[in-house]
């Protein structure tokens, strides 16, 4: 897919990825193609990513068979805990675990309140967590109109950036805000890349509103994007 769209795929860091045992992968979420970027970086370090997704991917049966073919896990919202479990499993067994821990994709296009899971995994497995920001696959599929279609134009670039592995406090929602302070400092300087800026007069959906775009701003996207009542608001101070 990568090759006939001719996506130009720049990933920074990739030194931070181990080449071997557990890992978790805590990324943005801006596309819909954001598991195919950072499956299509990992594997350039010889790691294949198992990533947390959707329960709702398996209802259809040849999805569900990829899926489960390529040791992805379904999360179910109502009952996420088998999935944690799964996942744990996975990483003792020296897998690198891909987690989207906004659990959707931030319409706004900045990191907002993010799911504990990731921390928390890698806590209690003592996996490495490598906060991962990825920027430019918004301009082929993302969130928000319904009646929008991808954009296949050809020749899009995709930066990736992976960033230093995080220490993580016994404290996960201490450890949650950490990350979320990490996706964003790794996600700014990508947004500010020139290839990255829309040209002017163009109506950049796909561009956040604070740096010109006319993507929702963090406040109508929080009304767009209902999150789960455990998400961590990493922006609040802590007292």
């Amino acid at each position: 897919m990568l090759r006939a769209l001719r996506v130009d795929v720049r990933v920074h860091g990739l030194e931070r990825l181990p080449t071997d045992g557990p890992v978790v992968l805590a990324s943005t979420h801006n596309s819909f193609l954001d598991f195919v970027m950072l499956e299509h970086a990992g594997a350039q370090r010889g790691r294949f990513v198992r990533f947390l997704a959707r329960h709702d991917v398996w209802n259809k049966r040849m999805v569900a068979w990829a899926m489960t073919g390529m040791g992805h896990v379904p999360v179910d919202r109502a009952a996420p805990a088998g999935a944690y479990l799964h996942a744990r499993r996975l990483l003792r067994e020296g897998e690198a675990i891909g987690v989207f821990p906004e659990a959707g994709i931030s319409h706004s296009f900045q990191v907002r309140a993010l799911m504990p899971g990731a921390v928390a995994l890698a806590r209690e497995t003592g996996a490495p967590l490598v906060p991962v920001a990825m920027w430019g696959a918004q301009r082929i599929s993302t969130a928000g109109d319904p009646t929008t279609r991808p954009d296949l134009t050809r020749g899009r670039t995709v930066d990736i950036s992976f960033g230093a592995p995080l220490t993580v406090p016994a404290d996960v929602v201490a450890g949650t805000r950490t990350l979320g302070a990490a996706l964003q400092d790794l996600l700014d300087p990508l947004q500010a890349m020139r290839h990255h800026q829309p040209e002017v007069g163009v109506t950049a959906r796909w561009h956040p509103a604070h740096l010109g775009g006319h993507a929702p701003t963090p406040e109508r996207a929080a009304e767009l994007g209902q999150l789960p009542r455990t998400a961590v608001d990493w922006r609040a101070s802590s007292g």
